[in-house]
């Protein structure tokens, strides 16, 4: 069953977050991700929630994105990540 993650990013260094990007996108490749949204195209019909970055990824189950979020090469991009942005990030089952 397909399981998606969901990230909100407002990006407060752009220089090391398209770094973070350059690194990541093919790491989630291996893992079977891919991009169903493109960045930066939301738009907010209510409320107050002004991320720069809103993306949705698919995987083919939770334990992908677990493998992913957990290896080891990944480790070091968190903090780049969190370095560069103000995140929030869910996973989720699909139907």
């Amino acid at each position: 069953m397909s399981a998606y993650y969901i990230g909100e990013h407002t990006v407060t260094n752009f220089t090391v977050f398209n770094d973070y990007l350059a690194k990541v996108v093919p790491m989630i490749e291996r893992f079977g991700g891919r991009y169903l949204t493109k960045p930066g195209t939301h738009e907010v019909l209510e409320g107050d929630w002004k991320p720069n970055r809103v993306v949705i990824i698919e995987f083919p189950d939770m334990a992908s994105i677990r493998a992913w979020y957990s290896a080891p090469e990944y480790q070091p991009l968190i903090a780049m990540r969190q370095g560069a942005a103000t995140d929030v990030m869910i996973i989720l089952d699909g139907l």
